[in-house]
């Protein structure tokens, strides 16, 4: 029930619509009060996964991300010209057709009365749809229940055979996470009708396989069940697995998903539909809403800033984090507009065979930018990426974690330059050394030496060249725990009394302490910070206690930077490290990013030929099928 306004809504139709929330009460979930003109959602009022029913008097709306039909994005992408909703009901009242434009103004398109056992048609255009806009419908019932039985979005065009799909789940230790998903999928037989092989990529210590429940579930996927076993090569191997193996089944397309999700089976049916009519082969990816807040879009949409060469969005009017309990997709406009993407997480997303054949599989970049750098190379090769709204899955959203700092910080900074050597329209790579730099000098100020001894490694492997990529895959992440160990700012305790209790030698100054400088003083502060850091000497009394407890959210460079010595908590809340400043670690650490960083810039313009010589042979076949016949289980 907590995810109702994703496929239904009861506002009205250009109002201002009041969402559900998911606040359950005696089988009803109410909206909360101050609203206007929202109804209760029942939940006897489900009747199928198909079939709603609509009370005497009320109105429910189908314009919401689950059922609407995407109207600018069929237009743009595929051959189709037209579309025609079919809508069966039971019951008096009336069908009601809508369609917005690109700025997601609302305009009524047709309507029926209907009475008793009915089934009404319309014909729609796809032709105003050229930058944006949806269709959808709503249901009036009138003075008795009125039945949704089934509606339908039908496509006029030649028959075809659908394609096929090889479904892959790249997994490491989300053992009741893979269950899960295998049961959703055995219970949608309609989801699987294609799909020709569901593998299971298992890279963890924790077997799929050996888990409670594993043999009813696959008894249930009626033999479309396969389990390969590998060691662990990170999502890029993993997924480069599923590719390969799709390829080698004869399947028409790749569908690539993580393992921290619930899948919306109807989402794979959506994909396939969708990639088969696209004028030319093309990436469809599904959205992502956050697990744990179900209601919440976690992206709709992402691009690589070519300058920055980081993850942006595609416009200024797009938010992160879009919640459709507080904004339903008539409210916002922004929704309307169609987006259009360079890349599509993995989380899931479907790759046709024709693609991977032409350009490759994944770079052995083991987690991080693998997914970006793929669209992007698509993309050069002419295949359009499509983020199409109404598929998607609930992902562990990264409300919770920090994977700038630890050991993800190693693979986030030498995959993002292999992708910039690669791809960078720059002859340096436009901002990318540069903000790189900065970063290091905030990890560095921030106390966090094991975070900037992770990037410094990054840069020295990233400057040996690409010759090493395959065989970095499964030594890289060891040896970057064995490396941290050595740096008390990543030595976790679960146990907030495991530390002395905090203790500053003078007041905090005007008794507020650290606040936010601004973006004037920024700079300034950040030279003076550099300065007194590499020169001032620790406090004595701060070696045998921290100065200050510091919540996460609050672990900024400009505020830890002014302690000698911290207990900083985790994103997860699950532990906290002690930071401690250490000027020769400072001294030595800085000299050390400055000098890589400095070579990195001299030799960008060889180590970009090199890198875009290599691209294709460290992501073909054959040097893959080496890694996997190394690290792989006999037979798999």
């Amino acid at each position: 029930m907590d995810t109702v306004p994703l496929y239904i809504d009861t506002g009205n139709a250009t109002g201002k619509q009041l969402p559900t929330s998911n606040i359950e009460t005696g089988g009803k979930v109410k909206a909360p009060s101050g609203g206007t003109s929202s109804k209760e959602v029942h939940v006897e009022d489900f009747l199928t996964r198909h079939s709603t029913s609509v009370r005497p008097g009320e109105r429910v709306s189908f314009g919401t991300y689950f059922n609407a039909f995407p109207a600018s994005y069929w237009r743009r992408w595929t051959s189709l010209k037209s579309v025609r909703l079919s809508v069966a009901t039971r019951g008096t009242g009336s069908v009601i057709v809508y369609k917005s434009n690109a700025r997601g103004a609302l305009q009524r398109v047709d309507s029926r009365h209907v009475d008793g056992v009915t089934t009404n048609t319309f014909d729609l255009s796809l032709a105003p749809f050229g930058d944006g806009g949806w269709y959808w419908f709503d249901l009036v019932a009138g003075s008795k229940e009125l039945v949704l039985t089934e509606a339908n979005w039908l496509g006029e065009g030649e028959e075809h055979t659908p394609g096929s799909i090889t479904l892959e789940i790249t997994t490491l230790n989300k053992v009741d996470f893979c269950i899960n998903n295998l049961r959703i999928l055995a219970d949608a037989p309609e989801a699987l009708q294609h799909v020709k092989e569901l593998i299971i990529v298992d890279q963890g210590t924790q077997k799929v396989a050996d888990a409670e429940g594993f043999a009813e579930v696959a008894a249930a996927l009626e033999g479309k069940l396969r389990i390969i076993n590998q060691d662990n090569l990170g999502g890029s191997g993993g997924f480069a697995r599923g590719m390969y193996e799709a390829v080698n089944n004869g399947s028409d397309y790749a569908l690539l998903m993580d393992d921290d999700v619930v899948v919306e089976p109807e989402s794979i049916s959506r994909l396939l539909t969708f990639a088969d009519m696209c004028k030319t082969p093309t990436i469809v990816g599904g959205h992502m809403f956050d697990l744990y807040n179900r209601t919440v879009l976690h992206t709709f949409g992402e691009i690589v800033n070519p300058y920055r060469f980081q993850p942006d969005l595609p416009s200024e009017d797009m938010t992160l984090g879009h919640d459709f309990l507080s904004s339903n997709l008539r409210e916002s406009s922004w929704l309307h507009r169609r987006c259009d993407v360079d890349y599509n997480g993995w989380w899931m997303c479907l790759i046709p065979t024709k693609i991977i054949r032409e350009i490759g599989l994944s770079l052995p970049v083991f987690i991080k930018w693998d997914d970006a750098e793929y669209g992007l190379r698509a993309k050069e090769h002419g295949f359009p990426t499509v983020s199409f709204p109404g598929a998607a899955v609930w992902h562990v959203s990264w409300i919770d974690k920090d994977d700038l700092v630890g050991w993800q910080a190693y693979f986030h900074a030498r995959n993002r330059f292999i992708a910039a050597l690669i791809h960078s329209p720059y002859e340096f790579g436009g901002r990318v050394v540069r903000e790189s730099q900065y970063a290091d000098i905030k990890h560095l100020v921030s106390m966090q030496y094991a975070t900037a001894e992770g990037r410094n490694m990054a840069l020295r492997d990233l400057l040996r060249g690409p010759g090493g990529l395959h065989d970095l895959l499964p030594s890289k992440l060891p040896e970057i725990r064995n490396m941290m160990k050595q740096y008390p700012d990543s030595v976790m305790s679960p146990d907030p009394d495991s530390y002395p209790a905090p203790k500053l030698d003078k007041p905090p100054k005007h008794g507020h302490g650290v606040r936010q400088p601004s973006k004037l003083g920024l700079i300034p502060l950040a030279a003076k910070t550099v300065v007194r850091q590499l020169v001032q000497p620790v406090a004595p009394s701060s070696v045998n206690r921290p100065q200050a407890n510091i919540a996460h959210q609050d672990n900024r460079w400009w505020r830890m930077s002014q302690y000698d010595s911290a207990v900083v908590s985790n994103a997860e809340g699950t532990g906290a490290s002690w930071y401690k400043r250490n000027p020769q670690q400072l001294r030595k650490m800085l000299a050390e990013s400055a000098r890589l960083h400095a070579v990195l810039l001299k030799d960008w313009q060889k180590l970009s030929a090199e890198y875009k010589a290599a691209a294709k042979e460290i992501s073909s076949f054959e040097a893959w099928q080496k890694t996997f016949d190394r690290h792989s289980e006999s037979g798999q």
